[in-house]
């Protein structure tokens, strides 16, 4: 097994947006989706979750999403479509020539797994992580959050969380211009398509983290899915072991 990840490699998306991903380790494919103005690099290889997945015999698959990290970043709104992202995440699948693999996502990330859910992709297993029910079913209100962040910049109080949201922005070298289109691409979830869903799924969110409303809620709605709580909030459960061990632990039982 590789002990670093790969350089990143490109592949052109539904539309010709270039796409960045990395690779990790051997053995079953496990596509890992990071969460909003982080990037692949940040959400899965800097705190040691995909050497954790890795580990346990997997081909860990890390793409940065459309706007982020290494991918194109375009600034014509016409390139963020609703669900690009979701659309994104089926034709890397398709590059790869994935067909039995597992699939999961940390914050946006577990948003766009669940629109691969219910858009017909067909892991073995699935991972939503950082993500609660109404962040699924209703995008609107963490959209209005960020896109406050977006259009303020550099006008919030030290310590508060729009703050720290801010900060982060900058220590992964987010694009704002990029990123504010990204917010078109959200597409809210009906429950109905949710309460379908066939795949066993893990729901993991930190005990602290109620930003896109409730984990357990989320994992109650789905019918073969298991809820698990791993320290933190929002911002700091990623930063956290536990959480690669329960993505661990769920892909690999």
């Amino acid at each position: 097994m590789a002990d670093f990840p790969t350089d990143p490699q490109y592949f052109a998306s539904f539309d010709g947006t270039r796409i960045a991903w990395r690779e990790l380790g051997e053995g079953r494919p496990v596509v890992l989706i990071h969460g909003y103005f982080s990037t692949a690099e940040v959400n899965w290889i800097k705190y040691g979750h995909a050497a954790k997945v890795a580990a346990r015999g997997f081909r860990v698959i890390m793409p940065d999403l459309r706007g982020h990290g290494l991918s194109d970043r375009p600034h014509e709104p016409s390139a963020y479509p609703p669900d690009a992202l979701m659309r994104d995440g089926m034709a890397l699948i398709a590059h790869l020539g994935l067909s039995d693999y597992d699939l999961g996502g940390y914050s946006l990330g577990g948003r766009t797994t669940m629109r691969m859910l219910v858009n017909g992709a067909t892991p073995r297993r699935a991972v939503l992580s950082g993500m609660g029910l109404a962040g699924i079913l209703q995008t609107s209100g963490r959209g209005d959050y960020f896109r406050n962040i977006l259009t303020n910049l550099g006008s919030f109080e030290r310590g508060t969380n729009e703050w720290m949201t801010e900060a982060f922005l900058k220590t992964t070298g987010g694009d704002p211009v990029a990123l504010l289109n990204v917010l078109e691409t959200f597409v809210d979830t009906p429950l109905a398509a949710v309460e379908a869903i066939q795949v066993p799924v893990a729901v993991i969110t930190g005990a602290e983290d109620d930003d896109n409303g409730s984990g357990a809620a989320l994992a109650d709605a789905i019918p073969q899915a298991v809820f698990r709580e791993v320290p933190g909030g929002h911002m700091s459960a990623v930063a956290k072991p536990e959480l690669g061990q329960a993505i661990a632990d769920f892909l690999a039982a």
